[in-house]
């Protein structure tokens, strides 16, 4: 257990967030230990009685109560507004106020781990068009905690950069951009984007996979079709994306590339490499969630605090039935917690 709770935020309530929680503590009271609830009292009663198993919820003052609670029992900090539980958000169904209730568990959570008071916040999935209806109109998460941390810092959100990560045991990959189009994301793929992209994988990374002082290996994949064949299918690759990874080699980190974006994730994935670089969300993300999303984690790097998600959605359509899977919150609760334990978070 760390000295302070890790904070869990409930996500939308109307997805599978508060039972995948519920049986996280119900199921995996070792993983869980140490954990608060960023939520609803009422939604995660909910959640208790979807999953089964006559779990209880304690209704805490503060995250710093979660260290009384027993295990199998889900530890509940109220961080949005109270729902009376005949007022719940129906499961499976996008709403203005099942979105409010997301965001502000968001908010709550991540202002409490900035103040001090949590060691990481872990957040489960959110419904983007809920959180739009709700108007708040940051595309994601990693956008929303972004701002968070700047308002905190009392700085303009450019001053605080973050990435997105996607990982699992066997393969790391880091985005360049997140949730644009694909024509922003092409045209943000400039020599500034892709070095600070290789400057925050190295701080925030480096510390944290335990590499026993052998340096990160970083592979750089191409944005075009063969890394551009020499020109030929496009020049990102020589004009812009290799002056960025022959700066960061002269700055010491231990990067390599471009290669073709067809080949770079199997080469990390046996091993050539730690992480690699993407230029953009789908081409990072579809390598790894093919390999399967049970064990997936989502981590935003560049962050003062750590934070990690699991790598999947509200699933909306199995919501509310108790068969929704925990296991990529419980990877995403185990990475947080062997994150906190490293002196630089991720």
């Amino acid at each position: 257990m760390t000295a302070m709770p890790i904070l869990i935020t409930q996500g939308d309530p109307a997805g599978i967030g508060p039972e995948i929680i519920a049986k996280a503590f119900r199921d995996a009271p070792g993983d869980m230990a140490g954990c608060v609830v960023a939520g609803d009292v009422a939604t995660l009663q909910r959640a208790a009685r979807v999953v089964g198993g006559l779990l209880p919820v304690a209704v805490l003052d503060s995250p710093a109560d979660g260290a009384q609670v027993p295990p199998r029992c889900v530890p509940v900090w109220q961080a949005c507004a109270p729902c009376a539980p005949e007022a719940l958000p129906p499961f499976g169904h996008v709403s203005a106020q099942a979105g409010a209730a997301a965001a502000d568990c968001i908010a709550a959570a991540a202002r409490a781990v900035l103040g001090g008071r949590a060691s990481a916040v872990v957040t489960a999935p959110i419904h983007k068009e809920a959180f739009s209806a709700a108007g708040f109109h940051h595309p994601g998460h990693t956008e929303f905690l972004q701002a968070l941390a700047a308002e905190h810092r009392g700085c303009s959100i450019a001053d605080v950069p973050v990435r997105m990560m996607l990982a699992n045991p066997e393969l790391k990959t880091v985005l360049v951009s997140i949730h644009v189009s694909l024509r922003q994301a092409i045209e943000a793929v400039t020599f500034d984007n892709v070095l600070q992209t290789l400057r925050i994988v190295q701080t925030s990374l480096g510390p944290a996979l335990g590499l026993n002082g052998r340096p990160l290996r970083v592979g750089v994949a191409g944005l075009n079709p063969h890394a551009g064949e020499g020109g030929l299918f496009g020049r990102e690759e020589i004009d812009t994306i290799a002056p960025a990874v022959a700066q960061a080699r002269l700055e010491g980190l231990d990067v390599y590339g471009p290669f073709a974006p067809d080949t770079v994730f199997m080469r990390a994935r046996t091993g050539e490499f730690d992480v690699v670089v993407a230029m953009y969300h789908d081409q990072g993300l579809i390598p790894v969630k093919y390999l399967g999303v049970e064990h997936g984690v989502n981590v935003t790097l560049g962050l003062p605090f750590v934070r990690s998600s699991p790598d999947h959605g509200t699933a909306f359509d199995v919501a509310g039935t108790g068969v929704a899977d925990p296991s990529s919150l419980l990877a995403a609760v185990r990475w947080a917690r062997q994150a906190v334990s490293h002196p630089q978070p991720l």
